[in-house]
């Protein structure tokens, strides 16, 4: 096809309504186009409308444009299990053959889906041809061919009636071994047959290798069933095929993945030899499983810590009254989680940990209130228990539902990270609800049954004023109350403390980042060699990195895939791995030993290992080209430092990207530095001429499929051979020694009308020119990429990318080049005409992310502020109650800073971060909420606003206390895990310095807004 045939269709695709982006890449003979819907649209119902679209365009696509619609890959095409065939006696065609058979066999585990073979080869009947033979007889390469393809047909021909019977009949025979082959009559010359075997070598084998794959092992080889002592006999790298499956949408991937390799165990005895085995080098199903357990293990760990904390502070009644509350909320949760079809995945059950603290916070504030109530001995217990929670009623709903008003809007966040994190606020919000219920309809009456005939047994009565947290209480907060430098003082260090901790993230004390990496278990290294590189070449730089490799103490085994895409991942979905193909690229793919038996995460490994890996193969070959690519925490993109240059002309554009290329490869922390433009490389083109040609009457056809199938081979045709599953395909080439100088092909010749051969040196012409580049589009904008790994102290793209705006401002492009660029990023070029770079890669996911949290947040503080002035009836209070919802950046920035230190790692500001930031603004307001409840309360009664608000604090101390630690308690168990690690650095020490700093700014700013007010009355 053309280079340009995805233009028109590009054009169609982006007409329909709900795309994100539209990109494309276009070589020669091929042409990907890769759209992004929008979160939340119908993909089916848009490929139907683009199907529509293109079918009614028909007219308008270039002639001979192959069918443009297919199923496009998604997460349910990446292989959940893939298994890896190997042997120190077997080729890799004989692996293959096992292969296919054993495929055959997991093909039956239901739920599964995609298969393939990736390495070896399959079966061939190659017939090589001699030149000089087929010129001893008169004959032409495609005259060998045409004989091939008539002689293996059969067709129906009809039907034949005889003595009342109908037979069908058939003309015609199959190739159905390699002597029916050899003895095919290609020409008869000189009144004699000449037989196949006469001008070709025909031979059963594979073809030529195209690609090659193998398998090594590592240090902990043994965790694989494979002993050193093996490894020192036979040697430590063997050929291999790799069989890859996916698993049906909807599926379960640890029941499917279970069933694959139990099917595995069943029919392998039969149908492996000994020294074929089998290694499973990918369990996603396990890999699930593992995480699942672990998670559960720590929301039970949650549970219990939460319910011997409120055990040892108020109770063990109490405790196991509120206890309560946490079951029944989280079985009311699930109930809901299975209607609306949410899965218990990863977030799922760190949304359920993460609410965890939450969830038993009302019950906390009434059980403590009728437990307050009761020892006070005003009421019979019963009566106390329901004025108890009439007390606490109004401010409790109000509570919950601005935690709720806090989360939910989070919900609404777009982009990739969107539906990746949306089952937090939407689980928590559910939970917070069910709460809410719980804590009115479960608790008081488990409160009255276990607490009330306790109450009756006590003589003593509580006296508030002679209890040790009055006095402390009034202590601290009484002196700010009288004194107005004292109060301003106070305020002022708030303040100060408030500056200090944002201008930590200034100084980069505290570094920002969308998601921190993952301990994952395997890491992949990606090569890439300049165009044009043979197979052998990058073979070779690929076996000096296995040798390296496979001393990295942590490494169980690992493929290399030479030639050919590895079996592709999530990350290697949206990167377009498993389209890499070619002599010159390679993947290596390393499986690391389970995490707790190493000490270095999977990131500190690739992170020190990148350059010693990257010398290894510059060592062997300076221009090779060498990535560490991880397994990405969150959404995957192209990389994480992407740059995008935009303009109408290529030259300008593509000399742009390397002088961009060049200034990446000179700033700190920026690795794995690649442009997506190809390289000068040249190839060969053979001129017909035209006029010649016509006039020696030979077709353009004849000339260019005589040198194709002399050069690259071309399967004819396909023999029908009884034991194996598959047609065998019937392969023509020259012998190497016949190919291997392009100048070579002039000795062949073509058959014109007249039965004359013709060589084709009279007819074509060798030229020696710069080859075709790749030619990308996104949103129908010619484009060059420019990508690149951060590492070092800073790994978020956000610091590289403001030091290269630094230089680009500073240091302008050669050449008079004027670039526009930007901090955020920017829209899609209004025109081509003038150059223009736009900053990707994890930057946008990130900007887009922090943007809609940080409205999410605006809207949140919209609701809570009116859920607030709709139960107090005023305007100014609610700005008293939620004066202190920034004092939690006084806990969340340092606490991430501290983190750092006693972790010694960076604990990154990461989009987790904010989500628990966000979370803290409904904690905070709920407990002021309850502190200036009571005070209105007093304030209804009577009572001085002074001792008002001493009581206030000294009564509602406890349970705002109580609903704190219970979050850090439950939030402290997430605190080890890479991923969530931000949002529970952010409840632990938001929720403690908020608590802290709520229980005394907000009396003081209280006292200083109504004691006007209180004193006019």
């Amino acid at each position: 096809v053309e280079r340009k045939v995805a233009t028109p269709f590009e054009s169609l695709i982006w007409q329909i309504k709900g795309m994100d982006y539209v990109y494309s890449v276009s070589k020669p003979g091929m042409a990907l186009i890769i759209a992004r819907f929008k979160v939340g649209e119908d993909m089916e119902d848009s490929l139907v409308k683009l199907y529509n679209k293109i079918m009614s365009n028909m007219d308008k696509l270039p002639p001979g444009a192959l069918h443009p619609l297919v199923k496009p890959k998604d997460i349910n095409d990446v292989p959940i299990v893939t298994l890896t065939l190997w042997s120190d006696k077997r080729t890799p065609y004989e692996l293959h053959k096992f292969a296919e058979e054993l495929l055959q066999q997991l093909k039956q585990v239901p739920n599964t889906s995609k298969t393939w073979i990736i390495g070896g080869d399959t079966r061939h009947f190659k017939v090589i041809v001699d030149r000089n033979k087929l010129k001893n007889y008169h004959l032409s390469l495609l005259q060998v061919v045409q004989a091939i393809r008539s002689a293996n047909a059969k067709l129906p021909a009809g039907k034949i009636t005889e003595n009342d019977k109908e037979f069908p009949v058939e003309a015609g025979e199959f190739i159905k071994n390699i002597n029916d082959l050899r003895n095919i009559v290609v020409a008869v010359y000189k009144g004699k047959p000449v037989f196949l075997k006469d001008v070709a070598t025909v031979v059963d084998a594979p073809r030529d290798p195209t690609h090659y794959v193998f398998i090594s092992f590592g240090p902990h080889s043994e965790d694989k069933g494979v002993s050193k002592e093996f490894l020192k006999e036979h040697g430590n790298q063997f050929p291999a095929v790799t069989i890859a499956i996916a698993k049906k949408k909807g599926t379960n991937a640890v029941t499917v993945a279970k069933a694959i390799l139990d099917k595995l165990n069943d029919v392998k005895p039969h149908m492996l030899p000994p020294d074929v085995h089998v290694t499973v080098t990918r369990n996603y199903g396990k890999t699930a499983e593992d995480k699942f357990e672990e998670l559960m293990f720590h929301l039970g760990v949650a549970i219990a810590a939460v319910v011997v904390f409120i055990g040892l502070t108020l109770g063990i009644r109490e405790a196991l009254i509120v206890s309560i509350a946490i079951p029944t909320t989280l079985a009311l949760t699930l109930f809901v989680d299975l209607l609306t079809g949410y899965t218990l995945n990863r977030v799922t059950l760190f949304a359920l940990i993460f609410t965890l603290g939450l969830l038993v916070d009302d019950a906390i504030v009434v059980v403590e209130n009728i437990h307050r109530h009761l020892k006070l001995k005003e009421l019979p217990p019963l009566q106390a228990s329901i004025y108890a929670v009439a007390e606490v009623g109004n401010p409790t709903i109000l509570a919950t539902f601005t935690v709720i008003a806090a989360l939910l809007p989070m919900a609404f966040v777009r982009g990739l990270m969107g539906p990746y994190m949306r089952p937090i606020p939407v689980n928590a919000s559910i939970a917070m609800f069910f709460s809410l219920i719980v804590a009115f309809v479960i608790s008081p009456w488990a409160a009255y049954y276990l607490l009330g005939k306790r109450a009756e047994k006590e003589e003593e009565k509580f006296v508030l004023e002679k209890s040790f947290t009055y006095r402390a209480y009034n202590k601290i907060v009484r002196p700010l109350l009288e004194s107005a430098w004292k109060r301003w003082a106070f305020l002022g260090f708030v303040g100060l403390l408030m500056v200090g901790s944002v201008m930590m993230f200034y100084t980069k004390a505290v570094v920002v980042k969308l998601l921190p990496f993952d301990n994952k278990s395997e890491f992949q290294v990606v090569i890439d060699m300049p165009e044009g590189t043979s197979l052998e070449e990058t073979a070779r730089v690929t076996k000096a990195i296995a040798d390296y490799v496979q001393t990295i103490p942590e490494v169980t085994d690992f493929e290399s895939y030479i030639g050919t895409a590895s079996p592709f991942d999530f990350n290697g979905l949206v990167r377009h791995y498993y389209l890499r193909k070619g002599g010159n690229v390679a993947d290596i793919r390393i499986n690391l030993v389970d995490k707790h038996k190493r000490k270095r995460q999977s990131h500190e490994i690739a992170k020190e290992e990148r350059p010693k890996i990257q010398a290894v193969a510059r060592a062997v070959n300076p221009e090779a080209n060498v990535k560490i690519v991880e397994v990405p925490p969150g959404p995957p993109v192209l990389a994480t430092l992407v740059a995008e240059i935009y303009g109408k002309d290529d030259k300008v554009r593509r000399r742009i990207a390397k002088e961009v290329e060049e200034i990446f490869k000179k700033t700190p922390g920026v690795v794995d530095v690649d442009t997506l433009v190809d390289a000068d490389h040249y190839k060969y083109e053979v001129v017909i001429n035209r006029r010649k040609a016509r006039e020696s009457g030979v077709t353009e056809e004849q000339i260019s499929k005589t040198i194709s199938v002399a050069f690259k081979g071309a399967a004819v045709s396909e023999a029908h051979t009884k034991y194996d599953m598959e047609p065998v395909a019937i392969w023509v080439r020259l012998p190497r020694t016949q190919r291997d100088d392009i100048r070579k092909v002039l000795d062949l010749t073509v058959m014109n009308r007249e039965g004359k051969l013709i060589p084709l040196r009279e007819l074509v012409t060798i030229k020696k020119v710069l080859a075709d580049k790749t030619i990308y589009h996104k949103n129908l904008h010619p484009v060059s990429y420019v990508i690149a790994d951060v590492a070092g102290k800073y790994e978020a793209p956000i610091y590289p990318i403001l030091q290269i705006n630094k230089y680009l401002s500073e240091h302008p492009l050669p050449d008079g080049y004027k670039l526009s660029y930007s901090f955020l990023p920017p829209h899609m070029p209004k025109d081509d005409f003038k150059p223009m770079m736009k900053w990707d890669g994890e930057w946008q996911i990130t900007y887009e992310t922090f943007r809609d949290m940080g409205a999410a947040f605006i809207v949140a503080l919209i609701l809570i502020y009116l859920l607030i002035v709709g139960q107090f009836q005023s305007f100014i209070i609610p700005m008293i109650i939620m004066a202190p919802i920034p004092l939690t950046m006084i806990g969340i920035i340092p606490g991430h800073w501290i983190m750092s230190k006693i972790l010694g790692k960076t604990a990154y500001f990461t989009a987790t971060s904010m989500i628990g930031f966000i979370a803290l603004a409904g904690i905070v307001v709920r407990n002021s909420i309850i502190l200036v409840d009571f005070i209105l309360m007093r304030k209804r009664e009577g009572a001085p606003l002074k001792d008002s608000i001493i009581e206030a604090g000294a009564v509602r101390f406890r349970p705002i206390v109580l609903t704190a630690a219970a979050a850090i308690v439950g939030a402290a168990v997430i605190l080890l895990d890479p991923i969530f690690q931000g949002l529970a650095i952010s409840l632990l020490f938001g929720v403690f310095a908020s608590t802290t700093l709520t229980l005394v700014v907000i009396p003081v700013l209280y006292y200083m807004i109504e004691k006007r007010n209180w004193k006019e009355e």
